[in-house]
């Protein structure tokens, strides 16, 4: 296959950093972008090559386009470009100091559209070019303590969803959007905190590096969208089609879940400066715990085939 010029925004730890490695080992040529330049630097170094590196924040639109810049001047053109930077803040939405939320929007939505907004004008000039957004499941549902994340993401589903229809007109140009449920990154740990309790992917948890293949994929082989996780559908579905029952049993869920067992205190995490980490956070769930959410998944299941069934009878 022919090599690419790929430019990745987030890929200093987390999915960014795991697309980075697999664009790499399939010998496409890489720019990859994220705030802080250390880690940067490892991922490029886990890559091999030449590696363009060039340190961006996506919420301040000149360094998007200054990123874009770099890449055109050394490669010529841009034939993907994927963005994975994100924050997260989990707390009661009165909790979350209105600072830290709109940040979270900013990083997330904002600068998802200051990469869009970059991304099209050279592929509009080019004539061709692949962008994949990063969503998520929680921009399909919600789920209590993690509001500025599931708006950024609504958000980000719409936007994907938006530039789809207003690029029609131009059949090369393709807008991809990744749905990934829970995945083993930093982003959990690394978050605002609110909430009294270290955050932790949700399971069934995903890897990293199936995300990242996940996008090379969509590089390969552009669709609208493309969901990752073995339950996404399953919890669209409940969220969608029974609302009180998914209501009553989300936030105990969360709960159990979604927040680990280790206490903490109220702070910022990486939501507006980076911090060096691009391992994965805790995933230790008793048996205790995995049992709880496979009795609230049957209970789901349980209560909407009743509900199912009565509104078939009353027809």
């Amino acid at each position: 296959m022919n090599s690419r010029v790929v430019v990745l925004t987030g890929a200093s730890s987390g999915i960014g950093r795991a697309a980075a490695l697999a664009f790499a080992a399939r010998g496409d040529r890489l720019v990859i972008a994220a705030r802080g330049l250390g880690d940067l630097e490892k991922t490029a170094a886990k890559c091999g090559g030449s590696v363009l590196v060039v340190p961006t924040d996506v919420t301040d639109r000149t360094e998007v386009a200054a990123l874009a810049d770099a890449a055109l001047d050394i490669f010529g053109h841009i034939d993907v470009w994927a963005d994975t930077a994100a924050v997260m803040a989990y707390g009661k939405f009165e909790d979350v100091p209105a600072v830290t939320f709109d940040q979270v929007v900013t990083t997330n939505l904002l600068g998802s559209a200051n990469v869009a907004r970059t991304a099209l004008k050279v592929f509009r000039r080019q004539g061709h070019g692949t962008l994949i957004l990063c969503g998520s499941l929680l921009g399909r549902i919600t789920a209590p303590w993690m509001s500025p994340y599931a708006v950024s993401k609504w958000g980000v589903r719409a936007l994907a969803r938006t530039l789809r229809q207003e690029t029609r007109d131009a059949p090369g140009i393709h807008v991809c959007e990744l749905v990934p449920g829970g995945v083993n990154t930093p982003i959990y740990t690394s978050a605002a905190n609110y909430a009294g309790f270290v955050g932790r992917p949700p399971p069934p948890v995903d890897s990293a590096e199936r995300l990242g293949a996940a996008i090379v994929r969509l590089a390969d082989r552009p669709r609208r969208q493309l969901s990752v996780g073995l339950t996404n559908r399953p919890i669209e579905f409940g969220f969608g089609t029974f609302p009180p029952v998914y209501d009553a049993l989300v936030g105990p869920l969360m709960s159990r879940l979604a927040l680990s067992q280790r206490r903490t205190g109220p702070g910022d995490g990486n939501v507006f400066g980076p911090e060096s980490r691009v391992e994965g956070g805790p995933l230790r769930w008793g048996r205790g715990t995995l049992a709880v959410g496979v009795a609230a998944a049957a209970a789901v299941a349980a209560t909407g085939f009743r509900l199912w069934k009565g509104s078939g009878s009353r027809s």
